[in-house]
């Protein structure tokens, strides 16, 4: 085959730094619209972006040329600098470290919007913690639990 190929889909989550809640709702909007570009200035395509005040999903497709920690790291690093000029708050702003990153099957990216267009629903009744730990599970990764909260 003369041509590089591929769709590689993926559901993204990270927070903020010690997952303190300082992403203001008035501000959610405007920077998932920035992580979008974000995306795209990395050539992934963004179907959808949304979270909380502590945390951020993302469904995107990984270009073939990327790799998934150099994806985070270019949106994480924009991002940081973009939110400390909207809000007088945000000037010190920082994302945690880690992130979880899990691929997806093409018929579950439409489930996947679904759940983060409802995160803020969702997280009325499940803190991001619980929601980690459940999608770890869902993912099937392994993990040992005192090194996800550092």
């Amino acid at each position: 085959m003369s041509q590089s190929l591929s769709n590689i889909l993926l559901h993204l989550v990270f927070s903020t730094k010690d997952r303190e809640p300082i992403i203001p709702e008035s501000v959610q909007p405007k920077l998932y619209a920035y992580l979008a570009g974000a995306c795209r200035a990395q050539g992934s395509e963004a179907f959808r972006i949304g979270g909380t005040e502590n945390h951020v999903h993302v469904a995107c497709s990984l270009p073939r040329n990327l790799t998934v920690s150099k994806l985070l790291e270019e949106i994480k690093k924009t991002s940081s600098k973009w939110i400390k000029t909207q809000d007088p708050t945000g000037k010190d702003f920082l994302w945690q470290d880690g992130y979880g990153a899990f691929s997806l099957g093409q018929s579950q990216i439409v489930p996947l919007i679904h759940y983060i267009d409802n995160q803020q629903e969702h997280h009325r009744k499940q803190t991001f913690k619980d929601e980690l730990l459940v999608l770890l599970k869902k993912y099937n990764v392994e993990y040992d639990e005192k090194y996800i909260w550092c």
